[in-house]
């Protein structure tokens, strides 16, 4: 049986051009294309990896290359090193030095899943 702690893992040399999907933990070091769901997970993003690609998660860790925007319903850290293109929404963010990062982000107290809670109309404001 596999041991229950232990995160999956996409390794450098490994190239993924579509949707990932999946309920466990997982650290990505190769070069991944499209999406990333893990709704109930912590995805990292290694500092070998190179995504191109809309991640969606419990909680992100970025060390490497990300181009692409980031919903996560817990945490975002940004680590030295990492380099990231797109908007982040998420509950919380945390940016060391050293990381660069460009986009919009929204820190949000609960994170929705439609486009309802990405766009909300301000009170008073023009329907």
């Amino acid at each position: 049986m596999a041991v229950e702690n232990a995160p999956a893992r996409i390794g450098k040399s490994v190239v993924i051009c579509g949707e990932v999907k999946g309920s466990e933990d997982l650290i990505v070091d190769g070069r991944v294309e499209g999406t990333v769901s893990l709704s109930e997970s912590r995805l990292t993003i290694g500092p070998n990896a190179h995504v191109a690609a809309d991640l969606s998660a419990k909680d992100v860790l970025i060390l490497g290359h990300l181009q692409g925007n980031v919903v996560a319903s817990g945490r975002v850290e940004l680590r030295a090193g990492s380099v990231v293109e797109g908007d982040i929404r998420a509950l919380r963010l945390a940016v060391e030095d050293n990381a660069i990062f460009r986009g919009k982000v929204d820190l949000t107290q609960a994170v929705g899943k439609g486009a309802e809670s990405a766009n909300p109309t301000p009170a008073g404001g023009i329907v």
